[in-house]
């Protein structure tokens, strides 16, 4: 059985080639670059998410693909959600999984999220979507470790009493595969801590595992801008600060018990401490 994986070498994209590979997967890797070696990749092949005909053929024949909308400018994203679209009514794979990477799919969003969920659905090709609120993995960007390093303080921009079921790319992966192996499950799989944590608590998580204390520090949606933008641009950091200005009047980012990972996959994420632990940091 033969996996296609989009980001193969990306945050989301190479947990999930780990864990195929650990589980005996064959793995078509997609890059940009088809030069680049995968471990655990069997084939790697250069496939554009503007360019349906390409993804028309990396989809072809496979068994199950996992895709992933970059973080890149909204614009661009509708645009690649189109053409992923295209690519699977065409080549007609097994089975599709779409991590919605913490954007809305909601339809009435009328974000690239939520229009390749309703895209996927209209194909009638099997499919599950997972829904993770916020990656762990965002505490690792330098603003944030460097803080909790230097000065026992851990930034971000949430209010400190703001539940959230905070999730790794290692438990996407760990979702994927099992999705991979459960085609009865279709819909929607929301991945992520429950019950939901505060700023305190992650602070709380990180003091215990670097030894020393660590409180939460609430910082603006702007702030975050700006130590962001060096890493992914600036187009694509004003829309993750205005994601967070949006988040700032919602109650939560938790997850429902019902459509959880626990419920209906038997997978329980990781707590803070154990990603920590598994990150080796």
């Amino acid at each position: 059985m033969t996996y296609v994986i989009h980001g193969a070498t990306g945050a989301q994209g190479a947990p999930v080639v780990d864990a195929l590979a650990a589980a005996g997967r064959s793995v078509i890797a997609l890059t940009r670059n088809a030069d680049v070696l995968v471990a655990g990749a069997q084939r790697v092949v250069a496939a554009d998410y503007g360019s349906t005909s390409e993804l028309t053929e990396a989809y072809r024949g496979a068994d199950g693909v996992f895709v992933h909308l970059p973080v890149v400018s909204e614009e661009d994203r509708q645009d690649y959600a189109r053409n992923i679209v295209a690519a699977v009514r065409a080549a007609r794979p097994a089975r599709v999984v779409f991590s919605a990477g913490g954007a809305p799919i909601d339809p009435g969003t009328g974000g690239a999220a939520a229009a390749l969920a309703g895209g996927l659905a209209e194909t009638g090709v099997p499919h599950a979507v997972i829904t993770p609120t916020l990656f762990l993995e965002n505490l690792l960007m330098p603003y944030v470790l460097d803080t909790v390093r230097e000065r026992g303080a851990l930034p971000y921009p949430i209010r400190a009493g703001f539940p959230v079921s905070w999730a790794s790319h290692l438990d996407i992966a760990d979702a994927v595969v099992a999705l991979f192996d459960r085609p009865d499950i279709t819909g929607v799989v929301s991945v992520g801590q429950y019950p939901a944590i505060t700023g305190p608590d992650l602070a709380e998580a990180f003091g215990a595992h670097f030894g020393k204390d660590v409180v939460f520090e609430q910082i603006t949606p702007e702030q975050f801008r700006s130590s962001v933008a060096p890493l992914i641009g600036e187009g694509p950091a004003a829309d993750v600060a205005g994601a967070y200005a949006a988040m700032s009047a919602l109650p939560d980012r938790s997850i429902t018990p019902e459509n959880s990972a626990q419920k209906r996959l038997g997978i329980t994420p990781r707590t803070t401490g154990q990603w920590l632990t598994d990150m080796g940091l």
